[in-house]
């Protein structure tokens, strides 16, 4: 543990602050194990503990604001970002938005132990239209939660830490070789299954000019928003006559859908992600026209074609499927 104790003698709170501050930034330079170290560095008084605490307290401060006024500002534009860049498209925003809708601002307060919630939450806050007094509340209660706890392991598993640090010393460079191949081990593997996720649900897309030509040629397909509640919520706006599918519960809503029908999904999911994993589940269902709509429904925006605007309350229908009427 020597050399790691002489890093934080001569860097001081200032790394973790920078390290803590990189990772809340979206950076995939986990803050936790320094907290850990660091705590154990109080035990043996070489850093302040309340000076550990505030420099982690400061920077998780300054990187959720950012990401809240990010959030607040461009709302649905920072989620599909996230959404892109995110190593597990399968959870993505959807599954923190349905958290966040259940739970509220109080999602916040341990938000930070699960990786991908703790990159999310904080946009999609400012995204929801948290209020700023709200939301720094519960986001400093979480931020000193999360800090504490790791700071508090350092403390209490101090002689085990020590240990570890000693082995990892004696082994040298064999040590930092082999927590690279972990790193790069776990980062490969993530990749590869969002390239299964994508190649699996790649199903036939139907175009924005395919589904006028349809309309035009006399079909009337059955269209689905299968955006999640809070999406709905941020863009009050909808393909006309489209049915609005609740994605938590979708086969409440599927069972009277026609089997012999051109049935079109669509989501603002990059990738067309949710519509695609929805069309499999309905192909294996039985159902034989299903097709996510390309570009989704961002596609049909930029086509400048004609919208609905749902209902302020945002509720999600689950009555009979209806027709598209240009």
């Amino acid at each position: 543990m020597r050399a790691i104790a002489t890093l934080f003698e001569h860097y001081g709170v200032g790394l973790i602050f920078l390290n803590v501050l990189l990772e809340q930034m979206g950076l995939p330079i986990p803050a936790v194990p320094t907290l850990i170290v660091a705590g154990a560095l109080v035990v043996d008084g070489k850093l302040s503990g309340f000076a550990v605490l505030g420099a982690a307290m400061l920077a998780c401060a300054i990187a959720d604001s950012c990401w809240y006024l990010a959030g607040r500002r461009y709302g649905n534009g920072v989620m599909k970002t996230l959404c892109r860049i995110s190593l597990s498209p399968d959870s993505c925003v959807r599954q923190t938005e349905a958290r966040f809708e259940r739970w509220g601002a109080s999602l916040l307060l341990f938000a930070k132990f699960v990786p991908l919630v703790a990159m999310i939450a904080s946009p999609l806050a400012g995204a929801m239209g948290v209020g700023w007094p709200v939301y720094l509340l519960f986001s400093t209660l979480g931020s000193l939660v999360w800090s504490s706890a790791a700071i508090g392991a350092g403390l209490v598993f101090h002689a085990q830490i020590e240990y570890v640090f000693s082995v990892l010393e004696e082994m040298g460079r064999v040590s930092v070789i082999l927590l690279g191949l972990l790193v790069a081990g776990y980062v490969l593997a993530k990749y590869l299954q969002r390239r299964q996720f994508l190649k699996t649900l790649r199903t036939a897309r139907i175009t924005v000019d395919e589904l006028q030509a349809l309309i035009q040629a006399g079909v009337k397909p059955t269209i689905i928003d299968v955006r999640s509640p809070g999406a709905r919520a941020r863009d009050g706006r909808s393909i006309p006559g489209a049915l609005l599918v609740d994605f938590q519960a979708p086969n409440e809503g599927l069972p009277e859908l026609p089997r012999d029908s051109e049935i079109i999904l669509y989501c603002t999911c990059p990738n067309e992600a949710s519509a695609a994993r929805i069309a499999k589940s309905l192909m294996n269902r039985g159902f034989i026209h299903v097709r996510p709509l390309l570009g989704g429904f961002d596609a049909w925006i930029e086509a400048g074609l004609s919208v609905d605007t749902l209902p302020a309350t945002g509720t999600i229908l689950q009555d009979k499927p209806r027709a598209f009427s240009p």
